[in-house]
């Protein structure tokens, strides 16, 4: 069986953190979607399964329109609907992560 193991080091995280973390203050929270984009392809792109390298295929894009749909469905259900995005969303990163 081949290893699996993480690519990625300390300064690239810290790196990317920081930079998210400018990309939401400064677009006060609107452009989150692309900051937990950048997210999920490092993370992503620097894991290895049994030898096999992952690939991201998600966009900012296509991630804003159905952030904009669980926010709405939030805002209309008095936030109850807000404790199944987290659910939404990861399933929505599982479906946009493949084998290289």
């Amino acid at each position: 069986m081949k290893k699996s193991y993480f690519t990625a080091g300390l300064a690239s995280y810290i790196w990317l953190q920081l930079t998210n973390l400018i990309l939401i203050v400064c677009s006060l929270g609107f452009l989150y979607p692309w900051a937990y984009v950048r997210s999920m392809q490092w993370e992503i792109e620097n894991l290895v399964i049994e030898g096999k390298y992952l690939i991201f295929t998600g966009t900012a894009i296509g991630l804003f329109g159905h952030w904009i749909k669980w926010f709405l469905l939030t805002l209309l259900t008095f936030g109850i609907y807000g404790f199944w995005v987290g659910i939404k969303l990861r399933q929505w990163s599982a479906s946009h992560t493949h084998f290289a």
